[in-house]
């Protein structure tokens, strides 16, 4: 079953946990690369990328300042 990649950011999603930083990586890395499951010979390129992408997207959120929205306790 493939998912879309959902937006992540507040208010669209008020609460994000890893595995949903996870998944939109792991979705995005899939797309680019063209593979649903790597070959055993490019799986830890393509564990490296799906890491890199979640630690983007953690950085991404966290920097991100919405206009409107309650600051975060």
């Amino acid at each position: 079953m493939c998912r879309s990649i959902k937006t992540l950011r507040p208010p669209m999603t008020p609460e994000v946990h890893d595995e949903d930083i996870r998944a939109a990586a792991l979705q995005y890395v899939r797309k680019i690369s063209g593979f649903r499951a790597p070959a055993a010979h490019n799986r830890e390129a393509f564990e490296a990328a799906v890491d890199a992408v979640a630690a983007a997207t953690e950085s991404l959120l966290a920097d991100l300042t919405v206009r409107g929205a309650p600051a975060p306790h």
